[in-house]
């Protein structure tokens, strides 16, 4: 009994040697390392909270499309072809136009008078207001910017000028168009030049004996004084020239 008490308590302080030092250390090791994702329980606590209240979706502002101005405070007239039989024209007048007319025609000048266009026939002239081939007036509204002009006349040359005509008969040219052209209504009288005999002479040697046949490029030949470009064949052409040999003396 003697004897075993040493041993028993050298165990002992093994023991509380063990627990002491090792028990913070496992403590340690149980809790989780910062940046590890930690498991989350099999069950977990749930807390009613009150609904919060939806928030109103923002509404963007509506997109905007620019227009095209209606002015663009240019002084002009523009004339178009529709079709063979039909003009089309617009025009802008500033009111700097419009003072000038009444400075030079009297300050109720453009009151007591109406817009006209004048309609040329300029085809095969250098129009220069007065040699066109013949005109016709149109009445437009006032205040108007664009007109459809019938002419029915196809493929010819037309020039229009803007105006104010007084009630006498005299017409002042405000504005004068570009000259347009009017296409034509029928067929081309313009024939392209007939290139039959190459195509017929094929058509009667394409299933004898082809398009490469020597028969074929000597008839090409014959009956039009030239080589044809385009059109080979074996042994038509120089004779090949072959190496030199020594001839032995």
């Amino acid at each position: 009994m003697t004897a075993l008490f040493p041993l028993l308590f050298g165990i002992a302080l093994v023991i509380l040697f063990l627990v002491i030092f090792l028990w913070p250390t496992r403590r340690r090791a149980s809790r989780p390392a910062s940046g590890e994702k930690t498991i989350p329980p099999l069950f977990t606590e749930e807390i009613a909270e009150e609904l919060a209240a939806p928030v109103p979706p923002v509404e963007s502002p509506p997109l905007t499309v620019p227009e095209l101005p209606r002015r663009y405070g240019v002084d002009r007239l523009v004339l178009l072809v529709r079709d063979p039989y039909w003009l089309y024209a617009y025009w802008e007048i500033t009111a700097t136009r419009q003072e000038e007319f009444n400075a030079t025609y009297g300050p109720r000048a453009w009151n007591s008078t109406r817009p006209v266009l004048r309609v040329y026939d300029v085809t095969g002239v250098n129009f220069n207001g007065y040699n066109a081939n013949s005109y016709m007036d149109i009445n437009v509204q006032e205040g108007v910017d664009n007109w459809h002009i019938p002419v029915g006349q196809p493929n010819r040359s037309f020039c229009v000028d803007l105006g104010r005509m007084f009630p006498d008969g005299r017409f002042i040219t405000l504005l004068r168009s570009n000259v347009v052209t009017t296409p034509r209504s029928s067929l081309s009288e313009c024939l392209d030049e007939e290139w039959m005999w190459i195509e017929g002479l094929y058509r009667s040697y394409q299933f004898q004996y082809g398009i490469s046949s020597p028969m074929l490029i000597q008839e090409v030949a014959g009956r039009a004084a030239v080589v044809p470009l385009g059109i080979s064949s074996p042994g038509f052409g120089p004779p090949a020239v072959g190496p030199k040999t020594e001839v032995e003396e």
